[in-house]
């Protein structure tokens, strides 16, 4: 058994890939419309394009937007996205003019950072 498929509620799945693409890095896998302003919609890591696909998925349903504002009020991160160094992406994102709720911080082994999406979510970047 292996993780294929990982999913972040976005407000606006087109907005939702210009971030994930244009800012963050990834690659457009998958983008099959399902309806009006729907789409089965999935981003990989470059360098994994078999690997994991992230799927941007509508947040229409009711119980989305009280869970993600409870994650949001208590500054939890939806998930956490591992990078080779914590420092350089967190400049790196900020020079793009993302917007970070938690700088790179020493946790153990692990340094961690967590930024605002623009989707409607935290997200954690960490480095061991």
């Amino acid at each position: 058994m292996r993780i294929n498929l990982a999913s972040v509620f976005v407000n606006d799945q087109t907005e939702a890939l210009r971030f994930y693409t244009e800012v963050l890095g990834f690659v457009k896998k998958t983008d099959v419309p399902l309806g009006p302003g729907v789409k089965w919609l999935t981003v990989v890591s470059p360098d994994e394009p078999d690997g994991v696909e992230l799927v941007l998925e509508p947040a229409g349903h009711p119980a989305v937007a009280p869970f993600r504002e409870a994650l949001i009020d208590d500054g939890i991160p939806w998930t956490s996205f591992a990078v080779q160094d914590v420092q350089q992406e967190y400049e790196r994102l900020v020079a793009a003019g993302v917007v970070f709720t938690q700088p790179p911080t020493v946790m153990g082994p692990v340094t961690t950072a967590v930024f605002d999406d623009t989707c409607g979510n935290l997200i954690q970047i960490a480095a061991q």
